[in-house]
């Protein structure tokens, strides 16, 4: 009698500890392929076209103004250098398929940019832009020193695009990033619409190797890796011990670090809660409506409620910070710090809670240890 009472007493406890409880939906149950076909169809190919039509623009506007190095051929590219750039917040935590095999996103902002070998490559005018060593040296960093770092003043930057002694090697190497820009996005493009949409809808299974757990990964790790720690924790001196303003997103242009910011947390959040891209008034199935299925609470909450509500919570804290983040950074760093506090707590509740309560595995090694 005493042992079965102790076995009566540890089921109740575990019963008690579950959220789900015991009697909760299976996560396999869940329409998986459902989820992929919205991701698919309303997020990822629609960015991503809306995304090549902008860097196609982007290319088109640096080769105009390779050929007529005008001021306002100058404010004409840095427009389109901006748009593209905010249109590649909605892309850049989709490192699967094609873009993993290309790294993608290296390839097209890892920052802060190296100014010394984009002058050594301008100088010898030879270089070959596929090596992973020059990755940082290429994208939407490098244009944005060319564009807003070269000089102080714009008719200063105009100069080592018309008299300066390398002027022809500035331009060209000017139209070779947008290039690469264009064709590595059109290569992306390309592949999914043209069969792997269809295997990754297909591979609607659970396991490491499923489409929706690798995807699962690739944005929990955007989310963390990019998005907190790249455009907010590093700068602002979080792993340092010190603060690094020269370390922002789009350092030279100035008022832009924050625009990009909001972009990324816009996305990252629509894409949690399956917002279609071109119809932001509808949604499809995703990553809330799964976790609402298996009625995941967190004290006493459910997860989906914390995880959006802390969304607007890090948007609400970030609103208050200067356009210019570098310029925060220099001037009140606490409410960058304070920024990061928000945003981390969603790394719990997504790389913890969201996760095992979706029954998936971490796949990516935490270098930082958070």
């Amino acid at each position: 009698m005493k042992k079965f009472s102790l076995l009566l007493l540890t089921v109740l406890l575990v019963w008690s500890c579950t959220d789900n409880g015991p009697s909760g939906p299976d996560a396999d149950d869940f329409d998986r392929e459902a989820i992929l076909v919205n991701w698919a169809d309303n997020i990822i190919i629609p960015s991503y076209t809306n995304f090549s039509e902008a860097t196609e623009q982007l290319h088109t506007d640096a080769a105009t103004f390779s050929e007529f190095p005008t001021a306002s051929n100058l404010l004409t590219l840095r427009t389109s250098w901006e748009s593209a750039y905010l249109a590649f917040q909605t892309v850049s935590m989709f490192e699967i398929g094609k873009p993993m095999e290309l790294r993608y996103r290296d390839n097209l902002n890892i920052y802060p940019t190296d100014t010394t070998e984009i002058e050594d490559n301008i100088e010898s005018g030879s270089y070959n832009l596929e090596l992973p060593s020059l990755n940082n040296s290429q994208g939407f960093p490098a244009l944005d020193y060319l564009l807003n770092g070269l000089a102080e003043e714009d008719t200063e930057i105009l100069t080592f695009y018309t008299t300066h002694p390398e002027a022809e090697n500035y331009r060209q190497y000017l139209t070779d990033l947008t290039s690469r820009i264009d064709s590595l996005t059109n290569e992306v493009l390309t592949d999914w619409t043209s069969g792997y949409r269809d295997e990754f809808v297909s591979n609607s299974g659970n396991g490491a190797n499923s489409s929706l757990d690798m995807m699962v990964n690739d944005y929990i790790y955007y989310y963390e890796k990019h998005l907190r720690a790249g455009k907010i924790g590093i700068p602002a001196g979080v792993f340092s011990g010190s603060p690094l303003s020269s370390h922002v997103e789009a350092y030279y242009s100035g008022d832009f670090s924050k625009e990009l910011f909001n972009a990324s947390l816009d996305a990252t959040q629509n894409f949690f809660n399956g917002v279609h891209v071109n119809q932001p008034n509808q949604s499809g199935e995703s990553l809330d409506d799964y976790l609402d299925y298996l009625n995941t609470m967190k004290e006493g909450t459910d997860l989906t409620t914390l995880i959006n509500n802390q969304f607007d919570a890090a948007r609400q804290q970030a609103s208050s910070l200067n356009p210019n983040f570098a310029a925060q950074i220099e001037s009140n760093n606490t409410a960058m710090l304070a920024t990061y506090d928000e945003l981390q707590m969603n790394v719990v509740y997504m790389k913890v809670d969201m996760l095992q309560a979706l029954n998936i595995n971490v796949d990516y090694v935490d270098a930082d240890g958070d």
